[in-house]
C-alpha cells in the first residue's frame, strides 16, 4: 500500500514538473552552448565593456558569463559610490560648514547628514524604481523595483553589461543624496530643520525623480544617448541638468521665498573657517572623480577621458577665478581658489565623458569667468541672499555646462554618441541642449514655488527671530560646534 502511494505521488510530481522541464529544455535549445571562440569573445567583451554574445537581441548562443558581473567594473563602481558619498559626507558638509557663521556650523552638518538618511529611505521605497525602471513612460518610471525588488547582484543590461544591479542602484543613490544637499547652501542659517526635511521629501518626488528619469532612464524623454525614441535628444554625462541646474535654480527660488538673513546685507557675515572650507573643497575635488569618471558605469576608456577632463577643467577654473580676483582686487583669495575649483567641477560635469582635453580647457576658463561674474556682480545687482552662492556656482555653472556640452561633444571621445545621435552631434545638438535646459528650468522653478508655499502653510519656513540671532545649532540641535574656550 505504501509503495503504491509513493508511486502515485512520484507520478504526480512528474506530471506537475513536465511543463517546467519543457520550458527549460526549450530555453536550452534556444541558447546553444558557447564554443571556445564565443567564450573568448565574451572575455574580450568584459575587457572592452561590450555586450556578451547572449546579450544581443535574438541571440541563440549562451554564455558562461551570463548574469555574471565583471569584477573590475564592479570594483570601480563600488569605489566610485564611496567617492560620491565622500563628496557629501564630509566634503560638502565641511565646505558649506566653513562658509557659515560659527553659530550655525552644526546646522549645516545636520542638514547634510539628515538628507543622506532621508533620501536613502526614499530611494529604497520608490525612488530608484521611479528613475530607472524599464517599463515606465517618458516622464517617470514605474514601481517595478519598489523596495529595491529585483535589484540583485546580476547586471541590469539596460544600464551596464558588467556592473551588478545593486551596485548601480547604490551608485545612483549617492547622486540623489548630494543633489538636495546642494540646495542647503542658498538657504543656510535661516530655515527650520523640520521644514527642510518636508520640503526635500516633496522636492525629490516632484523634481529629482522625474528629471533623473527623463535624462537617464532607459525610456526617458530627454535621454538622447540610450533612448532612440527620445523627444529631446539631449546628453548629460554626470548631472549638469539633473543635479546642478535642478538644485541651483530651486535654491534661488527657495531663498527668494524664504527672505534674507537677519541683518543682511548691512551686517558682516564672513565665513567662520576658511580652513574647513578648503578641506571640504579638496574632498569635493577628490570625490568628484567618482561622480564624473564613475558615470561611465565601467572602468573603461570613457571613464579615463572623464577623469582627465575633470582634472583639467577644475584646475584651470580654480586658477582663473583666483587670478581674476588678483587682477581686479589685487589679492587672490583662498575662497576664490575654492570657488573656482567647485565651479570647474560643476561646469565640466555634463561634458566630461564627451569632450577632449582642449574642450576641457575651454570649459575651465569659462567656468572661472562666468560663475565669478554671477557671484560678484549679478548677486549684488539683484540683491538676493544666496548665502553660499549655490545659484551662482551650481545653477549658472550647470546651465553653462549643459550648453557647452552641446557645442564641444564629439564622437571621437565617446562612440556611444554614434548610436542615436550621429546626425546630431556637431550640428544641432546644442538646440536639444537648450530644450533640455528649458524643461529643467521650468520643472525646478515651478515645483519649488508650489512646494515652498505648501510647506510654509503647513510648518512655516523660518525659525523665530530669537533663534536666528542665537544660532540654529544650540536652538534646533542642542549642541555647539565650538566650546566657549575654543
Amino acid at each position: 500500500m505504501k509503495l503504491k502511494t509513493l508511486a502515485q505521488l512520484a507520478g504526480g510530481i512528474l506530471i506537475l514538473s513536465a511543463p517546467v522541464l519543457t520550458v527549460r529544455a526549450a530555453e536550452a535549445q534556444a541558447k546553444a552552448e558557447p564554443d571556445l571562440t564565443q567564450r573568448v569573445a565574451d572575455l574580450e567583451a568584459y575587457v572592452t565593456n561590450a555586450a556578451r554574445g547572449t546579450d544581443a537581441a535574438g541571440s541563440k548562443v549562451g554564455s558562461k558569463l551570463s548574469d555574471v558581473p565583471g569584477p573590475g567594473h564592479n570594483g570601480w563602481m563600488m569605489t566610485s559610490s564611496a567617492l560620491v558619498l565622500f563628496m557629501t559626507l564630509p566634503g560638502l558638509a565641511l565646505f558649506y560648514g566653513g562658509l557659515v557663521r560659527r553659530k550655525n556650523v552644526l546646522s549645516v552638518l545636520a542638514q547634510c547628514l539628515g538628507l543622506a538618511g532621508l533620501v536613502t529611505i526614499l530611494w529604497w521605497l520608490a525612488g530608484y524604481s521611479l528613475v530607472f525602471s524599464d517599463n515606465g513612460g517618458p516622464f517617470i518610471g514605474s514601481l517595478k523595483h519598489a523596495f529595491l525588488r529585483g535589484v540583485d547582484s546580476k547586471p541590469n543590461t539596460n544600464y551596464s553589461y558588467w556592473v551588478s544591479h545593486n551596485v548601480f542602484s547604490m551608485y545612483q543613490l549617492m547622486f540623489a543624496i548630494i543633489t538636495p544637499a546642494l540646495i542647503v547652501g542658498a538657504i543656510a542659517e535661516r530655515m527650520k530643520y523640520s521644514a527642510i526635511l518636508l520640503f526635500m521629501t516633496c522636492w525629490m518626488f516632484l523634481v529629482y525623480f522625474p528629471l533623473a528619469h527623463m535624462v537617464w532612464g532607459i525610456t526617458g524623454f530627454m535621454n538622447g544617448v540610450s533612448n532612440a525614441n527620445a523627444t529631446i535628444k539631449a546628453i548629460d554625462f554626470a548631472g549638469g541638468t539633473v543635479v546642478h541646474m535642478s538644485s541651483g535654480w530651486s535654491a534661488l527660488i527657495l531663498c527668494l521665498i524664504l527672505g534674507k538673513r537677519r541683518g543682511f546685507p548691512s551686517e558682516p557675515m564672513p565665513p567662520h573657517s576658511l580652513v574647513l572650507c578648503m578641506i571640504g573643497t579638496g574632498m569635493l575635488w577628490v570625490g568628484w572623480y567618482g561622480f564624473n569618471a564613475g558615470s561611465a558605469v565601467a572602468a573603461d576608456g570613457i571613464a579615463s577621458n572623464a577623469f582627465m577632463t575633470t582634472t583639467l577643467a577644475t584646475a584651470v577654473a580654480s586658477f582663473t577665478w583666483a587670478m581674476l580676483e588678483y587682477a581686479l582686487k589685487g589679492k587672490p583669495s583662498v575662497l576664490g581658489f575654492c570657488s573656482g575649483a567647485v565651479a570647474g567641477l560643476v561646469v565640466v560635469t555634463p561634458a566630461c565623458g564627451f569632450v577632449t582635453a582642449n574642450g576641457a580647457i575651454i570649459i575651465g576658463v569659462l567656468a572661472g569667468l562666468v560663475p565669478f561674474f554671477a557671484c560678484f556682480k549679478l548677486k549684488n545687482w539683484l540683491g538676493y541672499d544666496d548665502a553660499l552662492d549655490t545659484f551662482g556656482v551650481h545653477a549658472v555653472g550647470g546651465t553653462l555646462g549643459a550648453f557647452l556640452t552641446g557645442i564641444l561633444a564629439t564622437t571621437d571621445v565617446n562612440a556611444n554618441l554614434l548610436t542615436n545621435l550621429k546626425d546630431v552631434v556637431g550640428k544641432r545638438l546644442w538646440v536639444y541642449q537648450l530644450e533640455a535646459m528649458a524643461v529643467t528650468l521650468v520643472l525646478a522653478v515651478g515645483m519649488t514655488v508650489i512646494i515652498a508655499f505648501v510647506v510654509k502653510s503647513v510648518l512655516g519656513l523660518r525659525p523665530t527671530e530669537d533663534t536666528e540671532i542665537m544660532g540654529l545649532d544650540i536652538v534646533e540641535h542642542g549642541e555647539e560646534g565650538y566650546s566657549a574656550a575654543a
